[in-house]
Parts: C-alpha cells; sequence; structure tokens
C-alpha cells in the first residue's frame, strides 16, 4: 500500500522563459489556481496524505506561502530544495528520508490529469505492494514524449524516450507508483548524455525483474503536459471551459480533503479567509 506521495516541482521551466526566469512554473496560474494545486489533488484523490515537495533552492518561501504545512488540509506537507535539477529518480534519493520504509508514489509538477473514472483508478493503483507501474496515455505525436509498448496483460514490453521509429502511442505520463527498492535502484543509476539520471533508466531496471505495469487513461480521460506555452494554456482553457459548463472546481484541495473527511467546515472557513474574496472563497462558501 502506498501512503507516502512527492511532487517534483523543481526543474528550470526553460521552455516557458522569460515568465519562469522570476517565477517557478508550478506557481503560475491554470486558470484560477496555481499549477502545483492539480498534481497535489492528484495525491490526495488517492488518500495520500503524506507529501514531499520538490522545489528548486532559493523558492521555497514562494511554496510555504500558498502551501504552508497542510494543516490546513488535514494532511502533511514537507519541503526539500533541489540545488538543481538532476534528473526525476533523483527525487527518490532526495526524499530517502522521507520514503523510510514505505513504497511512493511520484507526480511531476507540471502533469494535469482529468477524468471520469481517475479517483477508482489512483485507489487501485496505490495497493501497489511490490514492483512499479506506470500510468499511460494515448497520444497523437509519440515521438515527442517517452513510450512503453505492452501486452494484453499490461505488462510493460519496451520503453523508449521520444522514438523516431514508431513503437506505441501510449506517452508515459508523469505519474509514476514505486515499491521501497527505488530508494536503492535511483542510487545505483549513472547520469546520461545529459548530466541527469533518467526515469527510463530506472523503469528499466524494474522491467528487468518483469515487476514493471502499467494502467491507461481510458477514452474520457485527459493528461496534457504543461511544459511549453501551448500546451500550458491549453490546459487553462480546459479548465476553464469544464469549470464554467459544469459549475465544479477541479483540483480543489479544500474540498478533497472534506469529501475524505480529512478537514471540517472550520478549516473551509479559514482557507475562506486566506484567500479573501475571489471566485475560489466563493465556491469554498456553496461547500459548507
Amino acid at each position: 500500500m502506498i501512503k507516502k506521495g512527492i511532487i517534483l516541482a523543481g526543474g528550470k521551466g526553460t521552455r516557458m522563459s522569460p515568465l519562469t526566469k522570476a517565477v517557478n512554473k508550478q506557481l503560475l496560474p491554470i486558470y484560477d489556481k496555481p499549477l502545483i494545486f492539480y498534481p497535489l489533488s492528484i495525491l490526495m484523490l488517492a488518500k495520500i496524505k503524506d507529501i514531499l515537495i520538490v522545489v528548486n533552492k532559493g523558492q521555497l518561501e514562494q511554496y510555504k506561502k500558498i502551501l504552508p504545512d497542510g494543516k490546513n488540509l488535514g494532511i502533511k506537507i514537507n519541503f526539500i530544495e533541489q540545488l538543481r535539477p538532476r534528473g526525476l529518480p533523483d527525487a527518490f534519493v532526495l526524499g530517502e528520508k522521507f520514503i523510510g520504509k514505505s513504497n511512493v508514489a511520484l507526480i511531476l509538477g507540471d502533469n494535469f490529469f482529468y477524468g471520469q473514472n481517475l479517483t477508482s483508478k489512483l485507489l487501485n493503483n496505490v495497493k501497489l505492494n511490490r514492483g512499479a507501474k506506470i500510468v499511460l496515455h494515448k497520444v497523437q505525436k509519440p515521438e515527442l514524449y517517452g513510450v512503453a509498448k505492452i501486452n494484453k496483460n499490461n505488462r510493460i514490453l519496451t520503453i523508449k524516450e521520444k522514438p523516431k521509429k514508431f513503437l506505441s502511442d501510449l506517452a508515459i505520463t508523469g505519474l509514476y507508483f514505486f515499491d521501497n527498492k527505488v530508494v536503492e535502484f535511483s542510487k545505483k543509476l549513472k547520469p546520461s548524455k545529459r548530466g541527469e539520471v533518467e526515469i527510463v533508466d530506472l523503469l528499466n531496471i524494474y522491467k528487468s525483474k518483469k515487476q514493471l505495469s502499467a494502467d491507461l487513461i481510458g477514452r474520457g480521460g485527459a493528461w496534457l503536459d504543461t511544459g511549453s506555452i501551448e500546451d500550458y494554456y491549453k490546459t487553462s482553457s480546459f479548465v476553464s471551459a469544464i469549470e464554467n459548463r459544469q459549475g465544479f472546481k477541479i483540483a480543489c484541495i479544500e474540498e478533497i480533503a472534506l469529501n475524505n473527511k480529512w478537514i471540517k467546515k472550520k478549516e473551509i472557513k479559514n482557507s475562506i479567509r486566506f484567500y479573501g474574496l475571489c471566485e475560489y472563497s466563493n465556491y469554498l462558501k456553496k461547500l459548507i
């Protein structure tokens, strides 16, 4: 069972420069909420209450203004600074003390997930006891992503980073579930030509042990990577369209905490005071 989660919110965000020269990408807004709320909401929907957020050196205070410690959400949030981007598996090395003897989920801070059956999928994936599981989503341009080829039992046959020849149209999203061996395996990785340790190398260790499986976001679901300006605005438009049409908010972290019975109406009232006069507060008022 997975009870701990890491959000990797470091990185330079160069594809969104000059916006990201002053502010970390994960603190920029996707429609009416900071981007960081979206991956955080995914871990909360998976009933993960113990969370570590990896941030760039010097940006800790910015995060603490919006997410102090998680008490307002009935969860526990810790932060750790990354001196420089060293690749995704570095999160497990940095978070070794946090992980301890537990299994762990990792979500990238700029990933957006949405879907009707998403919560049930997440709750199923956190039942993982051994091995690793990745979440895949069909894409039109697989050559832009790390992709995976699977068999009919959802076992991974091949993984390739940005394949030049068509291998599969299933992209590896930024949501991963690992057993406790992930720390040991991550420490053994050698940096690639880019000077970073690669998630594909880590996944291949699990694959070689026949311990790597996949879950697919079905047709009713969406996965968007907000790494580029274009994708960033597409995601914002998507959230705006759904929220305005259906009247509920995506990634309202207080609502998830209330539904999970982690907080009571008192905490919602405190959040309304904290956010001040805004649409988000108006939505919270409707909840109570």
